[in-house]
């Protein structure tokens, strides 16, 4: 299987010798190249690989191995009592009982549109990825992120950035936590960037050096019930698009896991549409899914 190495990709920070992801909607992309993108083809390339700007010789952290760095008590006294309390709303207390996530990415803009379907086991660290390849036809990929250096280029290049970015819109809550290289900073009760209404602002800011990305920051929106009711993303770098805003719609739960799973919004005043179907997780010691209802 050959593919381009520029579907939606994802952000890396350094954090000392770790390296942790931070995902952004995607990169500069006009209507008929997303067209294209969603058959799998990308011939411009957007990401430039010079510099320091893509640390190719980077490490990948495990996520099983970050989640095992991140006990509650040490998170808690990390981050401010709100974000702490939002993550809990989420679910976070019971992540660790999580076997499985399923669910499909879906993304358009524009005349565009992407579907990408994936399976994580978060303990094991494992990805099965569907979705279309270079000239669109299905294929599927099933591989072990701690042994991602071993895996095909498709791998390393497509698939896994692209399962970066879209579990980060999956399970953005429990980010605010898991990034440790992160700064996390209540701002009080702030007008939404619709401005219709307000709400609890935290703003997440990644470091200003190394990675794909430095310095993109993140602004959530919390409602009275300690939910997300909007996001505002602002790229650290001079690529377009430089700011992205998305609602936070159509709760579900599965199991103790709670779900956004619809995101309408707009990237540089350009209508855009995100939305996560087939949710389900599988619990520790069980066979059975439990769709988001």
């Amino acid at each position: 299987m050959e593919a381009e190495t520029r579907l939606i990709p994802c952000e890396a920070h350094l954090a000392g010798r770790v390296i942790l992801k931070s995902a952004v909607p995607f990169r500069k992309i006009d209507e008929t190249r997303l067209a294209r993108l969603a058959a799998g083809v990308d011939p411009a390339r957007s990401i430039d690989r010079g510099g320091s700007m893509y640390p190719i010789s980077l490490p990948r952290l495990s996520l099983a191995f970050l989640l095992l760095l991140l006990p509650a008590t040490s998170w808690a006294q990390q981050r401010p009592a709100i974000a702490v309390q939002m993550a809990k709303v989420y679910g976070i207390d019971s992540f660790a009982k999580v076997e499985a996530i399923r669910y499909t990415f879906n993304f358009e803009f524009g005349t565009g549109k992407l579907t990408r379907s994936w399976v994580w086991s978060p303990k094991a660290d494992t990805v099965t990825y569907a979705g279309p390849d270079k000239t669109g036809k299905p294929v599927t990929a099933t591989y072990a992120r701690s042994q991602l250096g071993s895996q095909s280029d498709v791998v390393q290049n497509v698939i896994d950035p692209a399962f970066w970015n879209d579990q980060y819109w999956l399970v953005f809550p429990f980010h605010v936590i898991w990034d440790t290289n992160a700064t996390v900073t209540d701002d009080g009760m702030q007008p939404l960037p619709s401005g219709k209404g307000s709400g609890r602002r935290l703003v997440i800011k990644y470091p200003s050096d190394g990675g794909y990305q430095p310095g993109d920051t993140w602004e959530i929106f919390l409602g009275a019930n300690k939910r997300i009711v909007e996001l505002a993303y602002h790229r650290g770098g001079d690529t377009p698009p430089k700011l992205v805003t998305a609602n936070w719609t159509a709760y579900k739960r599965a199991g103790p896991i709670l779900f956004s799973t619809d995101h309408q919004g707009a990237a540089d005043g350009k209508p855009l549409h995100i939305f996560l179907t087939d949710v389900a997780v599988k619990m520790a010691g069980s066979k059975a899914w439990i769709s988001a209802k």
